[in-house]
This record gives structure tokens, C-alpha cells and sequence, in this order.
């Protein structure tokens, strides 16, 4: 069955451009490149990958398209541009004509006014996406759900696609009003949502498939086999567990549902909503 990857990483690192990545996450502090990413998908099993902004520049977005244009199984690109700013047009107008480029991220996470994704600046700039068939992904925290809800809301046609399931609090087991929420935001017919991103949350050390498991079944409730996906954050997961072990995990626990409903979530969902 085809897996695709809809969210990985690529970087040269460098403290002064990735200072996030902190002390316990020192074993990724290197370059992360595409012939890493395909010798990790080829020893998995897995066919395909979305690449995913991980700086706040455009020029991330014209170099993660500079590496899918020559690498065939970098299916397509979600790159940054600057959103609040009245001539973001100009770059959407730009990056649009590179056919793998398949929409933008903000980081929203890392705003300190949880309110941040309902300024009016910024939906300015989201309202621009429309034009040029360009997606959204939302990458939050599970305490910036409420407004995140309240933001799609007012963009009724625009594809949305949820990062790392909201990043609930695993790690603490705590599952209220994370899953309330995504239940409410699951309703959205508009919204996509990647299962991904989540061991990072748990306890690095210490997780289980049992810790993980009411989180899992949340999400697959809220947005059922026809709007899930499958996803690693490489290499940032690294710091929690080993990707190929990743990738049987979900597999094994997407059985409940027939053949056709697993290769939703691990490829096909991916093409119809990035249009890959």
C-alpha cells in the first residue's frame, strides 16, 4: 500500500537560525537532507513526502522548492510567506508558478497572543490563498484550538490541514478540552488533519503505544478515514523514537478500518488535498 509522508523537515543547521532546537534535542542539531529523508522512507516502506516550512523567510520556500524540483519523490512544498504584510500577493503570485508548490504555514505555536491567527492582517493575507489554489496548514497548540475554530470558520472555502493533531498535552495525559475541541473543529468539512508530530508531545523516553492510544482514537473520531493523514515531523521525531517504528504504529492502528479507508490516510488524502 502507498505511504506518503505529508510533513517533513529539511535544514542546515545552524544555532543562530534553529535556536529552538534546545539541549534535549541536541541529537538533531546536524543537516537534514533529501538523501537523509530517502534512505529513512525507502528502509519504511514509504513512497512519497510533503516537505514543510521550518524558517520564517521566504527564501525557505524558494529552497524547499529548489530541492523537490530535483528529487521526484518530494511530492510538493508547504512553504512561509509573509501573511501580514500588504504585498504578500506579490510572492504568492511569484511561488504559485512552481507546480509543487501546495500552500503556506505560519507558526502559529510560537505567537504568544493565542489569539494571533484572528487578526485581521493575517486574514487578509489567508483570504489571498483562495486565487492561487493554495492550502493552509495550522500549526497550533492545543490551547489555540478555540480561536483556530473561530478562524476557519470565517474562510468557508479555503482547504485547511491540521499539524501534529493540535499537539495535545500527552506527555501529561490530559485530554480535556483538547478533544472537545478537535471533535468541534473535526466538524469543519474544510479541514484536514495529519497524524503526526505526536510522540514529540508524549514523554520522550518513557512512551508507549497506550499513552498515545486516546489521542489517536480522538482525532480518527473527529475526522474519520476521509480526512486523516498520514505524517512523521522527521526529524524532529527523532528525539522521541525511530520513524520506521512510527510508521507501523499508525499502521497498525488504522486497522480498525477497511483496505480502502487505510489508503485514505496513508496516501490518497494526501493527493486530493495537496494536490499532489
Amino acid at each position: 500500500m502507498t505511504i506518503i509522508d505529508t510533513h517533513h523537515h529539511f535544514w542546515k543547521y545552524s544555532t543562530a537560525e534553529y535556536g529552538w532546537i534546545g539541549d534535549d534535542m541536541k541529537m538533531i542539531r546536524r543537516d537534514f537532507l533529501p538523501a537523509d529523508l530517502k534512505k529513512t522512507l525507502d528502509e519504511a516502506g514509504v513512497s512519497g513526502a510533503v516537505s514543510v516550512q521550518a524558517r520564517t523567510i521566504v527564501e525557505e520556500s524558494d529552497w524547499l522548492l529548489s530541492m523537490a524540483e530535483k528529487h521526484d519523490f518530494l511530492r510538493g512544498v508547504v512553504g512561509w510567506v509573509p501573511l501580514t504584510e500588504k504585498d504578500v500577493e506579490k510572492h504568492l503570485e511569484r511561488l504559485s508558478t512552481h507546480k509543487k508548490f501546495k500552500g503556506v504555514r505560519h507558526v502559529i505555536q510560537g505567537e504568544p497572543d493565542n489569539n494571533y491567527i484572528l487578526r485581521p492582517d493575517f486574514n487578509a493575507g489567508i483570504k489571498k490563498l483562495l486565487k492561487y489554489k493554495l492550502r493552509y496548514d495550522i500549526l497550533i497548540f492545543e490551547r489555540q484550538l478555540k480561536p483556530s475554530i473561530k478562524f476557519v470558520d470565517q474562510h468557508p472555502n479555503q482547504m485547511f490541514i491540521l499539524d501534529h493533531v493540535a499537539k495535545p498535552k500527552i506527555k501529561e495525559r490530559i485530554l480535556s478540552p483538547w478533544r472537545e475541541d478537535m471533535i468541534a473543529l473535526g466538524k469543519r468539512p474544510n479541514v484536514y488533519c495529519k497524524i503526526s508530530g505526536m510522540i514529540t508531545e508524549a514523554d520522550h523516553k518513557k512512551w508507549t503505544s497506550a499513552d498515545l492510544a486516546p489521542y489517536l482514537d480522538t482525532a480518527l473520531q473527529a475526522f474519520g478515514p476521509k480526512r486523516l493523514m498520514f505524517g512523521s515531523d522527521w526529524p524532529v521525531m527523532l528525539v522521541a523514537g525511530q520513524y520506521k517504528s512510527w510508521v507501523e504504529l499508525v499502521k497498525e492502528t488504522i486497522k480498525r478500518y477497511s483496505a480502502a479507508e487505510q489508503e485514505q490516510i496513508l496516501s490518497k488524502n494526501a493527493i486530493t488535498a495537496y494536490g499532489l
